[in-house]
Protein backbone atom coordinates (compact mmCIF):
# COMPACT_ATOMS: atom_id res chain seq x y z
CA UNK A 1 0.00 0.00 0.00
CA UNK A 2 1.57 3.97 -1.00
CA UNK A 3 1.18 5.56 2.35
CA UNK A 4 2.22 9.43 2.91
CA UNK A 5 3.54 9.76 6.96
CA UNK A 6 3.10 13.87 6.89
CA UNK A 7 5.04 14.98 9.67
CA UNK A 8 6.71 18.15 10.99
CA UNK A 9 5.24 21.34 9.58
CA UNK A 10 5.19 25.26 11.14
CA UNK A 11 4.31 24.26 14.86
CA UNK A 12 6.14 24.21 18.16
CA UNK A 13 5.78 20.16 18.10
CA UNK A 14 7.28 19.87 15.09
CA UNK A 15 10.56 18.31 16.62
CA UNK A 16 8.20 15.53 18.29
CA UNK A 17 6.22 14.75 15.17
CA UNK A 18 9.47 14.14 12.91
CA UNK A 19 10.08 11.72 15.52
CA UNK A 20 6.64 10.62 15.67
CA UNK A 21 6.58 10.37 11.74
CA UNK A 22 10.08 8.72 11.42
CA UNK A 23 8.91 5.79 13.99
CA UNK A 24 5.38 5.43 12.18
CA UNK A 25 7.07 5.35 8.72
CA UNK A 26 9.85 2.37 9.83
CA UNK A 27 7.13 0.50 11.34
CA UNK A 28 4.60 1.07 8.17
CA UNK A 29 7.60 -0.33 5.85
CA UNK A 30 8.24 -3.12 7.98
CA UNK A 31 4.47 -3.87 7.36
CA UNK A 32 5.27 -4.15 3.85
CA UNK A 33 4.09 -0.99 2.89
CA UNK A 34 5.39 1.30 0.82
CA UNK A 35 5.65 4.85 3.17
CA UNK A 36 7.21 7.94 2.16
CA UNK A 37 7.71 10.24 5.13
CA UNK A 38 6.94 13.87 4.48
CA UNK A 39 7.37 17.11 6.20
CA UNK A 40 4.65 18.94 5.42
CA UNK A 41 6.29 22.54 5.57
CA UNK A 42 9.38 21.33 3.32
CA UNK A 43 7.46 19.02 1.20
CA UNK A 44 9.70 18.01 -1.51
CA UNK A 45 11.90 20.33 -1.79
CA UNK A 46 15.29 18.15 -0.66
CA UNK A 47 14.22 15.18 -1.93
CA UNK A 48 16.31 13.78 -4.55
CA UNK A 49 13.56 11.09 -6.37
CA UNK A 50 11.14 12.44 -8.90
CA UNK A 51 7.67 12.38 -7.40
CA UNK A 52 6.41 9.98 -9.72
CA UNK A 53 8.90 7.24 -8.48
CA UNK A 54 9.00 8.24 -4.49
CA UNK A 55 7.15 5.61 -3.51
CA UNK A 56 9.25 2.56 -5.61
CA UNK A 57 12.59 4.37 -4.34
CA UNK A 58 12.06 5.21 -0.88
CA UNK A 59 14.44 7.69 0.89
CA UNK A 60 16.36 6.23 3.98
CA UNK A 61 14.70 7.22 6.95
CA UNK A 62 16.56 9.41 9.94
CA UNK A 63 17.25 8.15 13.89
CA UNK A 64 13.60 9.42 15.53
CA UNK A 65 14.91 11.52 18.50
CA UNK A 66 13.03 14.06 20.18
CA UNK A 67 15.39 17.27 21.17
CA UNK A 68 15.06 18.57 24.00
CA UNK A 69 15.09 22.10 22.84
CA UNK A 70 11.90 23.66 21.56
CA UNK A 71 12.27 24.68 17.34
CA UNK A 72 12.74 28.29 16.46
CA UNK A 73 10.14 28.67 13.68
CA UNK A 74 11.55 31.80 12.54
CA UNK A 75 14.80 29.65 11.46
CA UNK A 76 12.72 27.00 9.93
CA UNK A 77 10.96 29.45 7.86
CA UNK A 78 13.64 31.07 6.47
CA UNK A 79 15.31 28.04 5.56
CA UNK A 80 12.85 26.73 3.28
CA UNK A 81 13.84 27.42 -0.31
CA UNK A 82 10.52 28.28 -1.60
CA UNK A 83 9.99 31.69 -0.49
CA UNK A 84 5.84 31.29 -0.10
CA UNK A 85 3.50 32.05 2.59
CA UNK A 86 1.88 28.46 2.18
CA UNK A 87 1.87 26.21 5.39
CA UNK A 88 2.09 23.34 2.37
CA UNK A 89 5.04 22.83 1.28
CA UNK A 90 5.57 22.24 -3.01
CA UNK A 91 4.57 18.62 -4.26
CA UNK A 92 2.69 17.76 -0.80
CA UNK A 93 -0.49 17.33 -1.62
CA UNK A 94 0.35 16.13 -5.01
CA UNK A 95 2.33 13.15 -3.61
CA UNK A 96 -1.25 13.15 -0.87
CA UNK A 97 -3.31 12.44 -3.69
CA UNK A 98 -1.17 9.63 -4.87
CA UNK A 99 -1.31 7.73 -1.46
CA UNK A 100 -4.21 5.05 -0.83
CA UNK A 101 -3.83 6.78 2.54
CA UNK A 102 -2.29 9.58 4.74
CA UNK A 103 -1.17 8.60 8.17
CA UNK A 104 -1.09 11.96 10.19
CA UNK A 105 2.01 12.06 12.47
CA UNK A 106 1.43 16.22 12.99
CA UNK A 107 1.07 17.75 16.61
CA UNK A 108 -0.69 21.09 17.18
CA UNK A 109 -1.08 23.71 15.29
CA UNK A 110 -2.01 22.76 11.28
CA UNK A 111 -1.66 19.15 12.42
CA UNK A 112 -4.36 18.68 15.12
CA UNK A 113 -6.51 21.78 14.47
CA UNK A 114 -8.72 20.30 11.94
CA UNK A 115 -7.03 22.68 8.76
CA UNK A 116 -5.13 19.82 7.01
CA UNK A 117 -7.75 17.16 7.62
CA UNK A 118 -10.31 19.67 5.95
CA UNK A 119 -8.12 20.11 3.33
CA UNK A 120 -7.77 16.59 2.89
CA UNK A 121 -11.33 15.95 2.61
CA UNK A 122 -12.01 18.46 -0.17
CA UNK A 123 -9.02 16.45 -2.40
CA UNK A 124 -11.25 13.15 -1.65
CA UNK A 125 -8.12 11.58 0.14
CA UNK A 126 -8.16 8.86 3.18
CA UNK A 127 -6.20 9.71 5.98
CA UNK A 128 -5.63 8.86 9.85
CA UNK A 129 -7.73 10.12 12.64
CA UNK A 130 -10.72 11.96 13.43
CA UNK A 131 -12.10 14.78 10.99
CA UNK A 132 -11.76 18.27 10.48
CA UNK A 133 -14.56 19.70 12.81
CA UNK A 134 -13.74 16.90 15.78
CA UNK A 135 -9.90 18.71 15.36
CA UNK A 136 -10.81 21.78 16.09
CA UNK A 137 -12.96 21.32 18.89
CA UNK A 138 -10.78 19.11 20.88
CA UNK A 139 -7.90 21.93 19.72
CA UNK A 140 -9.29 24.56 21.53
CA UNK A 141 -9.53 23.76 25.32
CA UNK A 142 -11.68 26.00 26.69
CA UNK A 143 -14.56 24.65 23.64
CA UNK A 144 -13.49 21.23 24.96
CA UNK A 145 -14.43 22.24 28.33
CA UNK A 146 -18.04 24.15 27.67
CA UNK A 147 -18.50 20.74 25.73
CA UNK A 148 -18.27 18.44 28.17
CA UNK A 149 -18.71 20.02 31.23
CA UNK A 150 -22.57 19.80 30.96
CA UNK A 151 -22.44 15.67 30.32
CA UNK A 152 -21.29 16.09 34.20
CA UNK A 153 -17.55 15.42 33.22
CA UNK A 154 -15.51 16.84 36.40
CA UNK A 155 -13.45 19.85 35.06
CA UNK A 156 -11.46 22.04 37.46
CA UNK A 157 -12.89 25.23 37.48
CA UNK A 158 -11.36 28.11 34.42
CA UNK A 159 -11.54 31.09 32.78
CA UNK A 160 -10.15 31.68 29.11
CA UNK A 161 -8.40 35.75 29.00
CA UNK A 162 -6.89 37.57 26.47
CA UNK A 163 -4.98 40.28 27.22
CA UNK A 164 -2.24 42.81 27.08
CA UNK A 165 0.73 43.57 28.99
CA UNK A 166 -1.12 46.28 30.89
CA UNK A 167 -3.30 44.25 32.06
CA UNK A 168 -1.36 41.26 33.56
CA UNK A 169 -1.19 42.97 37.43
CA UNK A 170 -5.21 43.32 37.33
CA UNK A 171 -5.44 39.46 36.17
CA UNK A 172 -2.74 38.48 38.79
CA UNK A 173 -4.78 40.06 41.59
CA UNK A 174 -7.93 39.11 41.04
CA UNK A 175 -6.78 35.22 40.61
CA UNK A 176 -6.68 33.02 43.35
CA UNK A 177 -3.77 30.59 43.45
CA UNK A 178 -2.25 27.97 42.98
CA UNK A 179 -3.48 27.92 39.32
CA UNK A 180 -2.74 26.20 35.84
CA UNK A 181 -1.50 28.75 32.98
CA UNK A 182 -1.79 27.24 29.29
CA UNK A 183 -2.11 28.30 25.88
CA UNK A 184 -5.77 27.52 24.61
CA UNK A 185 -4.66 25.70 21.54
CA UNK A 186 -1.00 23.93 22.12
CA UNK A 187 -0.09 20.97 23.12
CA UNK A 188 2.97 19.09 24.74
CA UNK A 189 2.88 21.23 27.44
CA UNK A 190 3.75 24.21 25.26
CA UNK A 191 3.58 27.15 27.32
CA UNK A 192 2.33 25.59 31.02
CA UNK A 193 3.09 26.61 34.09
CA UNK A 194 2.04 26.47 37.21
CA UNK A 195 1.70 29.54 39.48
CA UNK A 196 2.33 29.17 43.26
CA UNK A 197 2.46 33.00 43.67
CA UNK A 198 1.23 36.02 42.46
CA UNK A 199 5.24 36.85 41.00
CA UNK A 200 5.24 33.27 39.06
CA UNK A 201 1.43 34.12 37.68
CA UNK A 202 2.88 37.46 36.34
CA UNK A 203 6.14 35.29 34.46
CA UNK A 204 3.55 32.99 33.47
CA UNK A 205 1.33 35.68 31.71
CA UNK A 206 4.30 37.59 30.49
CA UNK A 207 5.83 34.33 28.71
CA UNK A 208 2.10 33.52 26.80
CA UNK A 209 1.97 37.11 25.73
CA UNK A 210 2.03 36.15 21.80
CA UNK A 211 -0.56 33.69 22.76
CA UNK A 212 -3.90 34.25 21.10
CA UNK A 213 -6.10 33.29 24.80
CA UNK A 214 -4.64 31.83 27.50
CA UNK A 215 -6.36 29.54 29.88
CA UNK A 216 -6.16 30.08 33.85
CA UNK A 217 -7.11 26.97 35.39
CA UNK A 218 -7.88 25.77 39.13
CA UNK A 219 -4.36 23.87 40.13
CA UNK A 220 -5.22 20.25 41.77
CA UNK A 221 -3.38 17.91 43.02
CA UNK A 222 -3.49 14.88 42.58
CA UNK A 223 -2.32 11.76 40.12
CA UNK A 224 -1.63 12.32 36.29
CA UNK A 225 -3.01 9.61 34.53
CA UNK A 226 -3.76 9.41 31.28
CA UNK A 227 -6.27 7.29 28.92
CA UNK A 228 -6.35 6.55 25.22
CA UNK A 229 -9.24 5.40 23.12
CA UNK A 230 -9.04 2.83 20.68
CA UNK A 231 -11.17 2.19 17.72
CA UNK A 232 -14.50 2.50 20.31
CA UNK A 233 -12.95 1.24 23.58
CA UNK A 234 -10.36 2.80 26.11
CA UNK A 235 -7.58 1.18 26.87
CA UNK A 236 -5.90 0.68 30.63
CA UNK A 237 -4.98 3.90 31.86
CA UNK A 238 -1.58 5.12 32.79
CA UNK A 239 -0.02 6.80 34.93
CA UNK A 240 2.91 9.83 34.80
CA UNK A 241 5.31 10.77 37.16
CA UNK A 242 7.61 12.71 36.58
CA UNK A 243 11.01 12.81 38.30
CA UNK A 244 11.39 16.23 38.84
CA UNK A 245 8.93 19.27 38.67
CA UNK A 246 5.50 18.33 36.07
CA UNK A 247 4.81 16.54 33.03
CA UNK A 248 6.08 19.58 30.83
CA UNK A 249 7.73 18.92 27.66
CA UNK A 250 11.34 18.33 28.88
CA UNK A 251 9.86 15.30 31.06
CA UNK A 252 7.45 14.46 28.24
CA UNK A 253 10.20 13.84 25.60
CA UNK A 254 13.55 13.15 27.12
CA UNK A 255 13.95 9.60 28.18
CA UNK A 256 14.28 8.64 31.96
CA UNK A 257 12.87 11.91 33.02
CA UNK A 258 9.40 10.10 33.81
CA UNK A 259 8.52 6.94 35.62
CA UNK A 260 5.12 5.77 33.41
CA UNK A 261 3.24 2.82 34.92
CA UNK A 262 0.85 0.80 32.84
CA UNK A 263 -1.57 -0.35 33.59
CA UNK A 264 -2.14 2.07 36.59
CA UNK A 265 -2.31 0.59 40.21
CA UNK A 266 -5.40 1.98 41.18
CA UNK A 267 -8.72 1.13 42.68
CA UNK A 268 -10.69 -0.93 39.75
CA UNK A 269 -13.67 0.89 40.24
CA UNK A 270 -11.53 4.40 39.42
CA UNK A 271 -9.94 2.72 36.46
CA UNK A 272 -13.31 1.65 35.03
CA UNK A 273 -14.88 5.36 35.62
CA UNK A 274 -11.31 6.57 33.90
CA UNK A 275 -12.08 4.99 30.62
CA UNK A 276 -16.31 6.06 30.94
CA UNK A 277 -15.06 9.54 31.02
CA UNK A 278 -12.57 9.30 28.24
CA UNK A 279 -15.40 7.58 25.93
CA UNK A 280 -17.84 10.81 26.90
CA UNK A 281 -15.31 13.17 25.89
CA UNK A 282 -14.08 11.01 22.56
CA UNK A 283 -18.01 10.72 21.37
CA UNK A 284 -18.86 13.92 22.56
CA UNK A 285 -16.64 15.99 20.32
CA UNK A 286 -17.37 13.71 17.48
CA UNK A 287 -13.77 12.32 17.44
CA UNK A 288 -12.62 8.92 15.17
CA UNK A 289 -10.09 6.24 14.98
CA UNK A 290 -8.45 7.23 18.78
CA UNK A 291 -7.63 9.74 21.02
CA UNK A 292 -5.51 10.25 24.38
CA UNK A 293 -6.80 12.32 27.07
CA UNK A 294 -5.22 13.13 30.16
CA UNK A 295 -6.70 13.53 33.89
CA UNK A 296 -5.85 14.03 37.78
CA UNK A 297 -7.27 11.76 40.10
CA UNK A 298 -7.21 13.44 43.42
CA UNK A 299 -6.84 11.63 47.08
CA UNK A 300 -10.58 11.26 47.50
CA UNK A 301 -10.85 9.74 43.84
CA UNK A 302 -12.22 12.18 42.30
CA UNK A 303 -11.48 12.19 38.37
CA UNK A 304 -10.64 15.63 36.67
CA UNK A 305 -10.42 15.91 33.34
CA UNK A 306 -7.78 18.15 31.75
CA UNK A 307 -7.64 17.89 28.12
CA UNK A 308 -7.72 15.83 24.90
CA UNK A 309 -5.10 15.18 21.98
CA UNK A 310 -6.14 14.19 18.48
CA UNK A 311 -3.07 12.84 16.82
CA UNK A 312 -1.37 11.43 20.38
CA UNK A 313 2.45 11.14 20.05
CA UNK A 314 4.07 8.18 18.77
CA UNK A 315 7.55 8.74 19.68
CA UNK A 316 9.71 6.39 21.90
CA UNK A 317 8.54 7.62 25.51
CA UNK A 318 4.86 8.29 23.89
CA UNK A 319 1.77 6.70 26.22
CA UNK A 320 -0.68 5.84 24.01
CA UNK A 321 1.94 2.90 22.45
CA UNK A 322 2.34 1.67 25.68
CA UNK A 323 -1.23 1.46 26.67
CA UNK A 324 -1.71 -0.26 23.09
CA UNK A 325 0.88 -3.07 24.66
CA UNK A 326 -0.54 -3.43 27.45
CA UNK A 327 -3.41 -5.10 25.83
CA UNK A 328 -0.80 -6.74 23.65
CA UNK A 329 -0.86 -4.56 20.93
CA UNK A 330 2.25 -4.20 19.29
CA UNK A 331 3.86 -0.79 17.89
CA UNK A 332 3.65 -2.45 14.41
CA UNK A 333 0.22 -3.41 14.79
CA UNK A 334 -1.00 -0.32 16.52
CA UNK A 335 -0.13 1.46 13.46
CA UNK A 336 -1.75 -0.86 11.13
CA UNK A 337 -4.83 -0.97 12.87
CA UNK A 338 -4.82 2.91 12.90
CA UNK A 339 -4.50 2.63 8.70
CA UNK A 340 -7.08 0.16 8.86
CA UNK A 341 -9.69 2.64 10.07
CA UNK A 342 -8.57 5.38 8.54
CA UNK A 343 -9.08 3.18 5.44
CA UNK A 344 -12.89 2.43 6.37
CA UNK A 345 -14.31 6.01 7.34
CA UNK A 346 -16.22 7.49 4.56
CA UNK A 347 -15.79 11.45 5.35
CA UNK A 348 -16.59 12.97 1.30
Amino acid sequence: MKIVVLCGGLSLERNVSISSGTLICKALRELGHRAVLVDMFYGLEDVDVPMERLFDELPPLREAHVAAEVPDLDAVRASRKWKSRSMIGQGVLELCQAADVVFLALHGACGEDGRIQATLDLLGVKYTGSGYLGSALAMDKDLTKRIVAPLGVRIPEWRTVRYRAADIPAIADAQSLPVVVKPVDSGSSMGVAIAHTREELMEALRSNLNQRRVILEQYVSGREIDVAVLDGKSLPSIEIIPKHGFYDYVNKYQAGATVEICPTPIDPEIERRLGEVALTVHNALGLEAYSRSDYIVDGRGDIYFLEINTLPGMTPTSLMPQEAAAVGISYNALCQKIVDMALSEDRV
